[in-house]
Order: C-alpha cells, then structure tokens, then sequence
C-alpha cells in the first residue's frame, strides 16, 4: 500500500473530486479525480497569466538564470494555482535545483538506482500515479515537465506555506503541515529509513526532523538568491 497515494486519494475525496475506497492502489478512478482536479484548477484560474501580472521583484526568481524565460513563467503560474505564498515560485525553485542536483534537467537519474528522473525526482510508481512514466518524463523538455511538477503538487493547494512544506511534499508527503520539529524518522522507529538518510541527522541524536531534512534545500535557496540573475 502506498502512503503517498493514500495522501493523494484523502486530498482528493476532500475536495469532492474523488468516491472510490482510499485504498493506496492508483485505479481508473484516482486517476480520473486527478484528471478532474487539475482541470478544475486551470478553469478557475486563467492559464495565459503572463508575468506582467506578478510583483516585479517575484519575477526574479531563485536560480531564474539556469532557466528559460518560459520555464520561469510556467514555475510562477504553478505558484499561483497552488495558492503559494508570494515566494512559492522561488521555493519551488529551490526544491528544483536540490533535486536536479542545480542543472533544471528533465531526464536527470538519481545515481543510487533507484530509478527516479527528473525536476523533483519522479519515482516510476510516481510518475505512473500521474499518467505517465519516467522514461517518457526524461524525454520531455523542462517546460513540458513542469505540468507533471504541477500535477504532483496539486492535491497539496492551499497547504504549502514555507519552504519545508514545499520539500516534504516531495520527500515525505506526511511532513507537510507539521512543525519543524517534527520526526520523520528516528533510528527507534524507523531504522532502514534513518539508516539511508542518517547524512541529514544534523546533530546526531539518533532522529530526523523536518527542519534538518529541509536545511539542505534551505541552502540552495539562500545560493539561488544571491544574484538574482534571472
């Protein structure tokens, strides 16, 4: 049973897109909710929003000179329909470029094996949750990639209001909303998963929290803004 779509399917009954069991299977029914929420969200919002309607400072975005221009736009309209904060597009940035290890590629592999791809790091059960798969996501240019990114984060709308919650939407789905102090794993309770992420134990008592797991993307936030070259 998968608890990422589990997430998926209580955010979806939720917001009334959704009527099957909440069971962690990705059926025809989960994907035609899914379907229907992003349609939804991009009737109520106009999708040919252009820049010029965003704050001039929000335009010059964390790590915006890795970027096209149209990939810049694309991560701003993302920020909105996903009701973000006015630095959510300069989070989601961030996220980007820990994941991508800073090179914003579509076909980009994790070097563990592990099989994830892309801008967030799409795992193959993820990407076919989605519609898709990541061998068709790394043949994507960037910009194409972005509506997947998109449709990842759109069961999330509403709850993604700082940095960690962007992040923990993406690495552990129940982290998002919780305070900073919250474990996500802890050589006690959970000692395979602390054991592959023991690197992001700051100060080595044995847990992990929200706020040290975000702390490295908290980093490439701070490196993209330094410029602001885009």
């Amino acid at each position: 049973m998968s608890e990422s779509i589990l997430h998926i399917q209580r955010d979806l009954q939720a917001a009334g897109f959704y009527d099957g069991e909440i069971d962690g299977i990705w059926g025809d029914k989960s994907k035609d909710a899914l379907d229907a929420a992003v349609k939804a969200a991009t009737e109520q919002r106009d999708c040919s929003i252009a820049v010029a309607d965003v704050k001039p400072d929000f335009r010059k975005l964390a790590w915006g000179s890795r970027v096209s221009q149209a990939f810049k736009e694309r991560v701003i309209w993302i920020a909105n329909a996903l009701n973000m904060p006015e630095q959510g597009a300069d989070w989601l940035m961030a996220c980007m470029a820990w994941e991508s290890a800073e090179s914003f590629t579509p076909n980009i592999r994790n070097m563990a094996g592990s099989g994830a791809t892309g801008l967030i790091q799409f795992m193959p059960k993820t990407a076919t949750a989605l519609g898709t798969s990541t061998e068709l996501l790394a043949r994507m240019t960037a910009e194409d990639q972005l509506n997947y990114v998109y449709k990842y984060f759109r069961p999330f709308r509403g709850r993604l209001n700082n940095l960690s919650d962007v992040y923990m939407a993406i690495l552990w789905p129940l982290g998002v909303g919780k305070p900073e102090s919250f474990v996500l794993w802890s050589r006690a309770n959970r000692p395979t998963t602390f054991r592959q992420n023991a690197g992001l134990d700051v100060n080595k008592d044995g847990a992990i929290t929200k706020a040290e797991a975000a702390s490295k993307v908290y980093d490439k936030l701070a490196r993209g803004k330094q410029a602001f070259l885009g």
